[in-house]
């Protein structure tokens, strides 16, 4: 009896050792994971191409958490309520400020993904984003125009793009009077890549109050839904 059978090998390293592709033509169909393994292939060096049982549950724990590239690396929300500036940079669009976020005002998240040098978000792997912010100017409501808007921009190999924007709503509500709500939110999925920029402020700024800006509310959050 042979202890070792080699398909299209002579030297057969494992019980059944086949070089070549393998066909399974029909395999019955499973209702759930539970109590099943995954068959894997050790592609690691010294692996040697061995397939080994594999729990479903670390592929799960390996989509949520896996280092710099899981769902739970790019978890993230802070929350400003007073103190808020603007500040602009060279490669952002035209009109576009960015609100001075900075890591002691997280609600969520790890520190790893924020940077208080230029008050950007990096994107820790490639994959599609909820993305929610919301700004309130003052008080959120106004007895005249107010030209501004919420802008979330993304940098990327130093090229800016406004990816969101709205515009605070201002209504002419007779006798030459006009009410301003200024207050948005901006809330969509957007496909990243790993090492984008998000920044996020405020559009067509350059008439608002600073002194009711530093009395303004900001919050955002972030995270990945789908590789």
């Amino acid at each position: 009896m042979l202890a070792q059978v080699g398909i299209n090998t002579t030297t057969p390293q494992s019980t059944l050792d086949v070089n070549g592709n393998m066909k399974i033509r029909q395999m019955p169909t499973a209702a759930s994971t539970v109590g099943f393994q995954i068959l894997a292939v050790n592609q690691n060096t010294g692996g040697d191409f061995e397939v080994t049982r594999l729990n479903p549950q670390l592929i799960a724990d390996l989509a949520t958490q896996g280092g710099t590239t899981g769902v739970a690396a790019s978890v993230y929300s802070a929350r400003k309520t007073a103190g808020v500036t603007l500040f602009s940079a060279t490669v952002f669009p035209t009109g576009f400020r960015a609100v001075n976020f900075v890591n002691s005002e997280r609600t969520v998240g790890s520190t790893a993904v924020f940077s208080d040098t230029d008050n950007t978000y990096t994107v820790p792997s490639t994959g599609v984003y909820q993305i929610t912010y919301t700004f309130r100017y003052g008080q959120g409501v106004f007895g005249q125009a107010v030209t501004a808007g919420v802008g979330i921009v993304r940098t990327r190999n130093a090229v800016s793009t406004l990816i969101n924007s709205r515009a605070f709503m201002s209504e002419n509500i007779g006798n030459n009077m006009t009410v301003a709500i200024a207050q948005e939110t901006l809330d969509g999925l957007h496909p990243l890549q790993a090492g984008d920029k998000i920044s996020f402020g405020l559009t067509n700024s350059s008439l608002l109050d600073p002194g009711v800006l530093g009395n303004s509310t900001a919050n955002f959050s972030i995270y990945k839904v789908s590789n």
